[in-house]
């Protein structure tokens, strides 16, 4: 198998940004075998999406689907449009940086062509505890009372991180309106509580571990 690095860019080239962001994640990122979770449960499989998100095009693509993603839901435009993205750090981190640059790119290139530009998501950071120093600060970057906030995380399977960053946004006076996550394990529990802590805000996965398992296993037994 290639090094993350040296993926061809050549099939990322031919698909819109969603479908070349799960053939990624199922070349670079899945992995069969036998993991101990962070819950302390087995599986016979791992995702590791920061192997993806951090990752020169897999963190391209990661903004532009999640965006897509939201475009269609009507949460970039109109009085409740998201004004920035955050998450739990370290999972949430590099797709933070990549939608709120996207955005930005977006933007840019709308301005050039003399169009609309669309809206700018600036980003957050959650940490795990408050700074014991400095300001004491649990959330880093954008903080502003009253703003419509999306939440990000890359794995969904208990739901906790997501939960955390979902606590911390209103904590600090912040709207959230949606919660995205890379990939649902579609276990443990995870999507049930996500959805009443979000108490009724979109929680939207852009892939099930089923979908990233079934292209994982398509491109190995196209190579054979």
């Amino acid at each position: 198998m290639e090094a993350p690095g040296l993926v061809t860019l050549e099939i990322m080239d031919s698909q819109p940004s969603i479908d070349a962001l799960r053939t990624l994640l199922a070349t670079i990122s899945f992995r069969l075998g036998s993991f101990t979770l962070s819950s302390g449960a087995t599986s016979d499989y791992y995702i590791d999406c920061r192997t993806t998100t951090l990752h020169a095009e897999g963190g391209r693509l990661t903004g532009l689907a999640i965006l897509e993603t939201l475009r269609q839901r009507g949460l970039l435009d109109g009085a409740a449009a998201l004004e920035a993205v955050g998450g739990l750090t370290l999972g949430a981190d590099p797709i933070v940086s990549n939608v709120a640059t996207a955005s930005a790119t977006l933007a840019h290139a709308a301005r050039l062509a003399g169009e609309q530009p669309g809206s700018l998501l600036h980003g957050f950071l959650v940490r795990k505890a408050e700074k014991t120093h400095g300001t004491g600060r649990r959330i880093e970057g954008f903080c502003k009372p009253g703003a419509n906030v999306l939440i990000v995380d890359d794995v969904c399977t208990t739901g906790a991180s997501t939960i955390t960053a979902i606590e911390a946004a209103r904590e600090a006076g912040m709207h959230v309106r949606a919660v995205v996550c890379l990939v649902e394990r579609q276990e443990a529990n995870g999507r049930p509580v996500v959805e009443a802590a979000a108490g009724g805000v979109p929680f939207l996965a852009l892939f099930t571990a089923n979908d990233v398992r079934a292209e994982h296993l398509r491109l190995h037994s196209t190579a054979e």
